[in-house]
């Protein structure tokens, strides 16, 4: 499986098929909002949704901005990991 990155948006390849994303807009002046988390239903239960999210937060945060989040899963992520709603 690999990850792709974008410029707002990260994919799961495997296969050669897409089976994971996750987007995140730039919203405002520096300020990147998770919109929508995806996993294929043959592949949910093993983590990638949390990758996702995980590598979403680090890109935002390495171009310098903010995290914000919209989807549900991403703010439950949130507020477990980072100890925040967003």
């Amino acid at each position: 499986m690999e990850y792709i990155t974008e410029r707002n948006r990260i994919y799961l390849l495997h296969e050669g098929m897409e089976v994971a994303e996750i987007t995140f807009p730039q919203t405002a002046d520096g300020v990147y909002t998770i919109n929508h988390t995806y996993v294929d239903d043959r592949l949910r239960g093993q983590g990638i949704a949390s990758e996702l999210v995980r590598r979403a937060v680090a890109e935002i945060e390495h171009r310098g901005g903010q995290v914000r989040a919209t989807c549900s899963y991403a703010l439950l992520w949130l507020a477990r990991n980072r100890g925040c709603e967003q």
